[in-house]
């Protein structure tokens, strides 16, 4: 049986418009989570010299009443990088962390350094990103202009905004830090979720040219979409299961990046389905009833 993917499209953009509203509504009452990279803080690196346990240094870190995000670094992952927000009392916070390294891994005060991100390093950060995302969007449209038509580009970019715009509400809703890893998630998706959108539109120009007298753009569309729905349902759920298992099983700054990313890579499958063919379809079929009426 074929599904109506066209007509379903208008249900499913009902959803995502409700998701994104309530992200900008909670976005205007409490505001972005900021991380470090962009609020500014503080960044403690010890060399510990021996192998350690993260859960034992977030013991030490959360003694001090401090939180912040614990990495593994250096050679070995023998070292420690804990990145905190600053606070009113950081400084205390600071020297009780420093003193727990040093009493736990037997470490001296050289082994230990503390740097200071000020927020303006935050400031140059956002900017960039958005460069970066808005340069993505624009050679990407002209790519996909350039390979099929200014609609498929354009349909393109909406479902991309959107996939963008689904991230961001989720991270506002669940005050998820907002930093690099955030960032790298959506340059991220992007990437991947424009491969899925140019696969559903290679069909539909092949579909076009076998169909395009005889059936509707949207009936095409629908054709097409249902072709290749087994194709694009394999690759997510198989992209889906790996970020999940390295989610489940990976450290904090880790869940920074991959928690972003399934949220992507599910806003992504979704929108190259019920977003980008169905509005190229939708444009189309106004298009032809406005050609019509002018003859």
């Amino acid at each position: 049986m074929e599904i109506k993917f066209v007509h379903i499209s208008k249900y499913a953009a009902v959803v995502s418009l409700i998701i994104i509203i309530a992200g900008l509504i909670a976005l205007g009452v409490q505001g972005l989570n900021y991380g470090i990279d962009f609020a500014g803080g503080a960044i403690i690196y010890a060399n510990l010299g021996q192998k350690y346990d993260i859960s034992d240094v977030q013991k030490i870190v959360s003694d001090a009443e401090g939180e912040g995000d614990i990495s593994y670094a250096g050679d070995k992952n023998q070292d420690v990088v804990i990145r905190m927000k600053l606070t009113d009392n950081h400084q205390e916070i600071e020297q009780e962390i420093t003193q727990g390294l040093k009493d736990k891994y037997s470490i001296a005060n050289e082994d230990i350094n503390i740097d200071m991100v000020g927020p303006s390093v935050g400031k140059a950060l956002t900017l960039n990103a958005i460069k970066s995302i808005l340069i993505a969007w624009g050679l990407i449209l002209v790519y996909v202009w350039i390979r099929f038509e200014l609609k498929s580009g354009v349909a393109a970019i909406v479902a991309l905004i959107h996939d963008v715009l689904i991230m961001f509400s989720f991270v506002v809703l669940t005050r998820m830090q907002v930093n690099s890893s955030f960032v790298a998630a959506i340059l991220t998706i992007v990437g991947y979720s424009i491969n899925d959108t140019i696969v559903v539109f290679d069909r539909i120009r092949e579909n076009t040219k076998r169909y395009g007298r005889k059936s509707s753009k949207v009936d095409i569309v629908n054709k097409s979409i249902n072709e290749m729905l087994p194709r694009t349902l394999n690759t997510s759920l198989t992209t889906l299961f790996t970020i999940t298992v390295v989610y489940v099983l990976g450290v904090q700054s880790i869940k920074e990046f991959s928690l972003p990313l399934i949220i992507g890579l599910i806003s992504g499958t979704y929108s190259s389905i019920f977003i980008a063919g169905p509005l190229w379809a939708v444009w189309g079929e106004d298009a032809d009833e406005k050609l019509a009426v002018s003859k």
